[in-house]
Formats: C-alpha cells, sequence, structure tokens
C-alpha cells in the first residue's frame, strides 16, 4: 500500500459529505469536494511539469486554495516548499535557488518582484491570491477531477522546509511522508481528536504548526475546521460556542485574555486549548486557567522533528513544561560535550529519536550528519531537563534561537545585517522576555561614536532587508560587549541585563 499522505487521508475518510473546511464567509468545503479539488489543482500542476520528487514552492496568503495546492503536490507525489509571506524579495531568491522548484506560486501582487528569481532558479512561476484566485486556480479549474494518487514510500519527501541557521544560511529539511503521517496520528492519540472536533484554524500555514499539526490533525481526524484568515479575538470568542478546539500561539492567548468577554461561561463548549511555538509563560497558564476554568495543553516541537513531546490530555498540565514525549517518540537529555544521557533532573542537550524525525537538511551532508547522529538521535540544539514526574522542562537554547510569536529567529542573520551598517562596530541580537510574543527581538550595538548611528536609522535599515517578524523591537546602544576570557560574547549577561525591558 502507498505511504502517501493524501493516499492515507483519503482512504480515511468515512464521510465524504461530511464538512472539512468551513471558510470565514461561511462557505462549507465537504470532503468529498476536497478531494476532487485537490485532484484538479494536482492535474494542473502535472500540466506545468511537476513530476514526483519536484518541489512545489509557495509564497501565498492563507486560504483554502492554499491547503488544497499542498494536498494536490502531495497527490502528485511532489515535495511542497511553504515560505513565510513576510520574506522579502532577497530572501526568497536564496530559498529557490537553493530548492530548485520546477513551480513557484505567489500572489499576483508579487509576480514582477519574483519573476527574475523564479527565473534563476528554473520555476515556472503563477500566481494565488488572498481569495484563492490567480493562474494556478484558473490552470486547475479546467483540469478535472480524478488523479490517481502517485505511489510514495514512507521515506520519500513530502515536504522541504526551511529553517535558519546559526551561520546565517538558511537549512531546508527534509520532512518524509512517514514523519508527517506518523506525528499525525501520534498527537490525535494523544489529544482525543475524533470527527465530532470543530478546530478554530487562526494559525499561518507556512510552517509546521498550521500546516501539519492544525491541519494535518483534523483532516486525518475526519473533524472540521473553521478557517479564518488570520488572528481575530472577536471572531475567536464568537466561535466558541459552536468549536471545540483552539490550537495557537502563546500571544493569542495573552490578547484573548485582554478581552472582558472571555470567561467560563464563553469557553464552556471548548474541548481543548493548545499552544506551541513558543514558550508559554506561567503567569499567563494560570490567568487562562482562573478565568477560564481550562488548563491550556502546552507541547513542544520544531521543524526538523514536528512534535516530540506534550503535556496530557488527562492528567495535570503543568506550567512550564511541556509534558512528556508523544507516543512512539524517544527523548533524552544528554551531555553537549560528550553525548552521554545524564540523570533525572540535570540540565543538558534535548535529544529526539522517532518516526517524527526529519530524513537531513537539503544539500547539506555536513551539517546533517552534525545533528542527526547515527544511532537516529536528533540533536535539537535545545536545553532542558526532566522532573520527577517525567515532564520536560525547556531551559534554554545553545544556538541562541530567538522564537517570537511563534516564528524562530536566528541572531546571526540579524547580527550580519545590522554590523555591515555604517556607523557600526558590531552588535549582538537577543530575545527578551516578552508578554505578547514570547521573545522579543532585540538587538545591542555598538556604535562608532556617540552620534554615528540612531536606533531610527538601525530599524530604517533592516526593513527592506529582513521579514517584519525577525526586525528588532528595539535597538539598543552599548560603549562595548561584554566577553568571556575566550572572547565570547555573553549574550546572558546581556539577557539579565536588559530582561525587564517590556515588562
Amino acid at each position: 500500500m502507498t505511504a502517501n499522505l493524501f493516499h492515507i487521508l483519503e482512504s480515511g475518510i468515512a464521510d465524504p459529505d461530511a464538512t472539512a473546511i468551513e471558510t470565514d464567509a461561511g462557505g462549507r468545503i465537504s470532503y468529498g469536494d476536497l478531494v476532487a479539488r485537490a485532484g484538479r489543482m494536482a492535474n494542473a500542476l502535472v500540466s506545468l511539469g511537476v513530476k514526483p520528487g519536484d518541489r512545489v514552492a509557495a509564497q501565498v496568503e492563507k486560504s483554502v486554495q492554499a491547503i488544497i495546492l499542498y494536498l494536490a503536490t502531495a497527490r502528485a507525489g511532489a515535495v511542497f516548499l511553504p515560505l513565510n509571506t513576510g520574506y522579502t524579495p532577497a530572501e526568497i531568491d536564496y530559498f529557490i535557488g537553493d530548492a530548485t522548484p520546477a513551480v513557484f506560486v505567489c500572489d499576483p501582487a508579487k509576480a514582477d518582484a519574483l519573476a527574475d528569481a523564479a527565473a534563476r532558479a528554473g520555476a515556472r512561476i503563477v500566481t494565488l491570491d488572498a481569495k484563492g484566485q490567480g493562474s494556478l486556480t484558473d490552470a486547475a479549474a479546467d483540469a478535472p477531477a480524478g488523479f490517481a494518487t502517485v505511489p510514495r514510500d514512507s521515506d520519500d519527501l513530502a515536504a522541504l522546509l526551511y529553517t535558519s541557521g546559526t551561520t546565517g544560511r538558511s537549512k531546508g529539511a527534509m520532512l518524509t511522508h512517514g514523519n508527517l503521517v506518523s506525528n499525525t496520528e501520534a498527537l490525535r492519540e494523544a489529544w482525543r481528536y475524533t470527527a465530532d472536533d470543530v478546530l478554530i484554524h487562526a494559525l499561518p500555514i507556512f510552517h509546521t504548526h498550521g500546516l501539519f499539526v492544525a491541519t494535518n490533525v483534523t483532516l486525518f481526524s475526519g473533524a472540521s475546521m473553521i478557517f479564518l484568515p488570520r488572528f481575530d479575538p472577536d471572531r475567536i470568542l464568537g466561535l466558541m460556542d459552536r468549536a471545540t478546539v483552539l490550537m495557537g500561539v502563546p500571544t493569542f492567548y495573552v490578547r484573548l485574555l485582554q478581552d472582558d468577554r472571555l470567561n467560563r461561561d464563553t469557553t464552556a463548549p471548548m474541548r481543548l486549548f493548545i499552544s506551541g511555538s513558543a514558550p508559554l509563560l506561567a503567569e499567563t497558564h494560570r490567568e487562562w486557567q482562573d478565568r477560564t476554568g481550562h488548563a491550556i495543553l502546552e507541547r513542544y516541537g520544531m521543524t526538523e522533528t514536528n512534535m516530540n513531546a506534550s503535556n496530557p490530555y488527562d492528567g495535570d498540565r503543568v506550567a512550564g513544561t511541556v509534558g512528556m514525549p508523544l507516543p512512539g517518540v524517544q527523548i533524552v537529555v544528554t551531555d553537549p560535550d560528550t553525548g552521554a544521557e545524564l540523570p533525572q533532573g540535570e540540565i543538558g542537550m534535548i535529544e529526539v529519536r522517532g518516526p517524527n524525525v526529519f530524513k537531513g537538511y537539503w544539500q547539506m551532508p555536513e551539517k546533517t550528519a552534525a545533528e542527526l547522529r547515527e544511532n537516529g538521535f536528533f540533536i535539537t540544539g535545545d536545553l532542558g531537563k526532566f522532573d520527577d514526574r517525567g515532564y520536560l522542562h525547556i531551559v534554554g537554547r545553545g544556538k541562541d534561537l530567538i522564537i517570537t510569536g511563534g516564528y524562530n529567529v536566528y541572531p546571526k542573520e540579524i547580527e550580519s545585517e545590522i554590523d555591515a551598517l555604517p556607523g557600526v562596530v558590531e552588535s549582538a541580537v537577543i530575545g527578551l522576555p516578552h508578554r505578547d510574543f514570547g521573545e522579543g527581538v532585540t538587538a545591542v550595538v555598538v556604535p562608532a561614536g556617540a552620534d554615528a548611528i540612531s536606533e531610527a536609522q538601525v530599524l530604517a535599515a533592516l526593513g527592506g532587508r529582513l521579514a517584519k517578524f525577525k526586525q528588532p523591537k528595539r535597538v539598543l546602544f552599548i560603549d562595548e560587549l561584554p566577553r568571556n576570557t575566550m572572547g565570547k560574547v555573553q549574550k546572558n549577561l546581556l539577557r539579565d541585563r536588559y530582561g525587564d525591558l517590556y515588562r
């Protein structure tokens, strides 16, 4: 039997007439409709020259048609590459130049600006806008609904997701059909997901959380989702009387807590609130439980592995922890220098092994070998420990990764841009606790002189170079960066010094 994730999804559909997706405007797409539309889209992709194993890159706004594109890509045996809508043309140029997709899908308004990058990558460019319209939709409308789903093995690639590297060069994490299907099934079991569930889908769909967790778990369960274009507290509160699940980042819950309508009555019909992609402050967890009677379920995952651990559905959801390993997933805490497993309670490097762990980094065998051990354990770069109840605590990140509003930001990329500016001697970029975003990107700059450069000038220079979520919320100035005896910048001292900046 084929391991193609679309084939597995389709074979599990119990009722083709059941609603799969409800749009924000109230339109309904049944499972039967979804299969037919994915067939037309798959035929359109093939007509554009897409072959099994080819990459299909997409920088598009959230729409039902974008979900259909993802499913159609899998159905055609190709590899889906979603790209953050905030990426600039310079950033897109690198991603598609590295991945060399057969087709690049973008918003019609960006097509001219991205045409040269697509041409350099050898990709055919087609369009799809926020309303699901464009040349790709036109091609699919003229295509037949029937399509023979391309057989794929569990080890064949289904998706390529880029994650920044500490050297500034982004890495393409290769995710297989087996990775995505196994993780979906583990989450269905852990979170007691059924066909009766209704998800409020308010997440972006260009990263793991919104695409592979929210979408896959819902569709593989035969459940339905109410598909919102973006996070809207007013809409979400109004939908809780007929939904059962909300998946969000900490920012969602902080913003909802600011609304006086949030209480035990408005959340009573809901079954589950899930948070991830960034650390949830313990105070947010406690305030939410006090106001609603619901304990937020926090989980732990990353681009290379999808989800690794989750607080329990039944049992204590402990604030400040990410719970226990998911079914089929092994997590160990090791000595960062020797790789030896550490006893319970000791802080070390978190390593993960299981069917969810990615195949490696696209065209980076040396980087793959450095982070993926021969025994199958992936070195996450996160530091943590297990407590005496088996709950995993994330205590830091060995790679200085910043997670802001659910998005991964690596300081090196931003530092390189700042250091190239006239009037800057050097810089250090850190993440500081931020109630809304989990962590706020913050630049600490050593200027060439007292009036050499201002905060406004730094921010203006970065505006056209980096996606908005990567741009610092503040630029601070300092005479010199703190260093240890080996000359390494001590970012921990900067985090301590400015830790209350956003409080």
